[in-house]
């Protein structure tokens, strides 16, 4: 690897690395789950500004760094703007009862016994049909946790259960931005990686169904007392999934993930408006105005401010009263930290330096795919980009992989299997704050149960050792041969 001469040592990389570790485990010790909601941004800017001042000490201008902090702020809007657009969904879907519905049939088709089981699959079928774990997530994800708390589940097991089926279904998925990234990133044909991610991705989604079946246990559980207040209060027909219907037609259709949830967001409205004129109406909560007006005034409430429900019955007005556009508030500014910490660490060369050495070392397969798991876990923390943490080692390892003449499949699985599915384990990660903000769970709670994010790494790393599926390179070609 060159290193630019004004790279800082490993010494002085370690400065901003260390001071962010330790001021995150202050800040969980001293606010538990609420860190995410302030104390973490404290922590991210203040380790940027140590980030910058060792950046100084080695040549490096203010400008640079702000430019640096600027442009990776600026990779993270699109991902700010698809998770406002999640809060805007929720608000409308739970204010037309598409939310409702959806809990009200899985009450009387899901049985508690197999339940995270049963969660884990739907979610990654439908994650490797449209190719977004965040879409899954934002979508199905959510009506699923709504499930699980009528029928008194752990909601941190379901969220973990959730979590390992979409991201199955994203990295396996053809049409996922993701899957995509990595294979251009390690210069493979996407096919050919679509067949080796399987190799690994089976086996680990086979062990995470076995460890949520386990983890279901036979309850008495009669849900007639709930569906029918459910019935009684909203809509269960067809016209409720007609929102998700679109959302999930407009993702096969490959529409950007921003329009097709801010299009379901205003689809939620409109059912709203047809099935349930009330509950718009009394969110809007002006009787000066019109009819027509106080319609578009409830909808727009519930896109910006959230759903509030009162239907007289608990449990339900707790689960519908959410959403909003600014309920996702704290999260995108934890997002816009993390992203400004990250493009500072890029550009004054940390994350090459913390590299050198682990590539140094890597001088067989199973060390080398060990240290792209390493390098992209920590980049995953250090960058808080999915991307970034995709591209970054992808391109770094391209010639280490060719030196042990591995093939760019091999590189691109090994990518997948590390950057794509640990992102969400990282609570300062757009992804991992994006699934917390999203299913209502903190990162720290869900993560020991998002199971397949946990194995998929170790299942490649274990592939890499016994020397199974390490794909010859071939000149000129990106498509497997055989086995070296």
């Amino acid at each position: 690897m060159n290193l630019d001469a004004r790279t800082p040592s490993l010494a002085w990389s370690l400065v901003p690395v260390v001071s962010l570790m330790a001021l995150l485990a202050l800040a969980y010790a001293l606010f538990g789950e609420e860190a995410a909601g302030g104390a973490n941004q404290i922590a991210l800017l203040f380790s940027a500004l140590i980030a910058v001042f060792v950046g100084e000490l080695h040549g490096y201008s203010w400008t640079e760094m702000s430019e640096a902090a600027r442009d990776s702020v600026m990779t993270g809007v699109g991902a700010v703007f698809i998770l406002l657009a999640v809060g805007s969904l929720i608000g409308t879907w739970a204010m037309s009862g598409t939310l409702m519905a959806m809990v009200y049939w899985g009450l009387k088709i899901l049985s508690p016994d197999y339940f995270y089981f049963t969660v884990v699959l739907i979610s990654a079928a439908l994650a490797l049909c449209i190719g977004s774990s965040w879409t899954v997530v934002g979508t199905l994800g959510i009506g699923l946790m709504g499930i699980s708390q009528q029928m008194a589940l752990d909601p941190v097991i379901t969220a973990g259960a959730v979590i390992s089926g979409a991201y199955f279904g994203d990295k396996s998925s053809p049409l996922s931005d993701a899957t995509n990234l990595a294979t251009a990133a390690a210069g493979a044909d996407l096919y050919s990686h679509i067949v080796e991610t399987l190799w690994t991705s089976v086996p680990t989604l086979l062990v995470t169904l076995l460890v949520f079946w386990s983890l279901g246990q036979p309850v008495d559980f009669d849900a007639s007392g709930i569906t029918g207040g459910i019935a009684a209060n909203y809509n269960v027909g067809i016209l409720p999934f007609l929102p998700l219907v679109l959302v999930l037609g407009l993702a096969v259709l490959r529409y950007p993930p921003f329009v097709t949830i801010f299009l379901g967001a205003l689809s939620g409205g409109v059912i709203a408006i047809i099935v349930a004129p009330g509950n718009v109406i009394a969110l809007a909560d002006d009787p000066d105005l019109p009819v027509a007006l106080a319609m578009i005034k409830g909808v727009w409430t519930a896109m910006a401010d959230g759903n509030v429900s009162a239907s007289g019955y608990d449990v339900l007005d707790r689960f519908l009263s959410r959403g909003g556009m600014s309920s996702m508030l704290v999260t995108v500014w934890l997002i816009l930290t993390a992203l400004a910490f990250g493009g500072v660490v890029e550009k004054i060369g940390v994350l090459d330096r913390l590299l050198a050495p682990v590539l140094a070392a890597a001088n067989t397969a199973g060390r080398l795919i060990s240290a792209l798991v390493v390098a992209a876990i920590g980049t995953n923390a250090l960058a808080s980009d999915q991307y970034i943490a995709i591209v970054l080692p992808g391109r770094i390892f391209q010639k280490a992989f060719k030196k042990l003449n591995l093939a760019p499949v091999v590189l691109s699985r090994a990518v997948g299997d590390s950057a794509t599915v640990t992102s969400a384990l990282v609570p300062w990660n757009s992804c991992g704050a994006y699934m917390a903000a999203t299913l209502g769970v903190a990162t720290v709670s869900y993560a020991p149960y998002a199971v397949f994010n946990l194995l998929n790494p170790l299942v490649t790393i274990a592939f890499a050792f016994a020397g199974f599926r390490m794909i010859a390179r071939r000149d000129g070609a990106a498509e497997p041969e055989g086995q070296a």
